[in-house]
């Protein structure tokens, strides 16, 4: 089951978080936009399973199209509409899931999992160079989770408390995020989650201090900090639970 249930997570996150540009978001009231983006979602969600459970797939991906029409439509429209709606797409896949655990086992995939043979092309190769597809879904989903899914959750958790800062670089502020975020992932699952310290005394120096004078600026920065930090460290625990369940 849990090859199955990294599989389509690993789909959904790509699907709403790599695959959905900023164009679509603004223009999902519009059903041709949104059928695109569920599109997206079943045919990454096909492959990730290796090409099989065609009705499982449309099941998640008609799940997918309800919750975000009601999220599109809904006034409200914050991070808390966004932590309901990841957590409903996140309940259905579990659901499915559970009710298919075998999906990923029947699919193409198979032979290049944890638990497969590898394939004949591959058998000249040492066994550990046999790439294991669910955990490096599951790494790599779990990046773009902590570093793109958290910039727009922080986004919109940050939103109303916005102040007036002085200006830098276009988009900076996105970028350090999503730096600090990745590095903070690496070494939360390299087993050295004592060296973000080092990334929270350097963004202290450098950013902190251009913002001592104005207690606003700096308050800002502090929860945005802060909250960076807590959910690639939530994102991260979820990752390594995960991990724990592949065989």
């Amino acid at each position: 089951m849990i090859e199955t249930l990294i599989a389509l997570l690993f789909a959904h996150i790509l699907a709403d978080f790599a695959f959905q540009t900023n164009w679509m978001v603004v223009q999902k009231r519009n059903p041709l936009v949104l059928l695109l983006h569920v599109t997206i979602v079943a045919a990454l969600s096909y492959a990730a399973l290796g090409f099989t459970g065609q009705w499982v797939v449309l099941a998640v991906a008609a799940s997918h199209l309800l919750f975000d029409a009601v999220k599109t439509y809904w006034p409200a429209n914050g991070w808390r509409s966004l932590l309901l709606d990841q957590f409903l797409h996140v309940a259905a896949i579990l659901v499915a899931a559970t009710q298919f655990p075998a999906l990923y086992s029947q699919g193409i995939w198979q032979d290049y999992g944890m638990l497969g043979t590898p394939p004949a092309w591959l058998s000249t190769l040492p066994e550990s160079w046999v790439p294991a597809l669910p955990l490096m879904m599951l790494l790599s989903g779990g990046l773009v989770l902590a570093t793109r899914a958290g910039g727009y959750f922080i986004g919109l958790f940050m939103k109303p408390l916005s102040v007036d800062a002085p200006e830098g670089l276009p988009k900076a502020g996105a970028i350090i995020g999503n730096l600090e975020r990745a590095l903070a992932y690496l070494f939360i699952l390299s087993g050295q989650p004592q060296n973000i310290g080092f990334l929270l005394a350097a963004k202290s120096v450098l950013r902190f201090s251009s913002a001592k004078e104005d207690r606003g600026v700096s308050e800002y920065v502090i929860i945005g900090t802060l909250m960076s930090f807590g959910w690639v460290i939530a994102v991260s625990a979820g990752v390594l639970a995960l991990r724990k369940l592949i065989a």
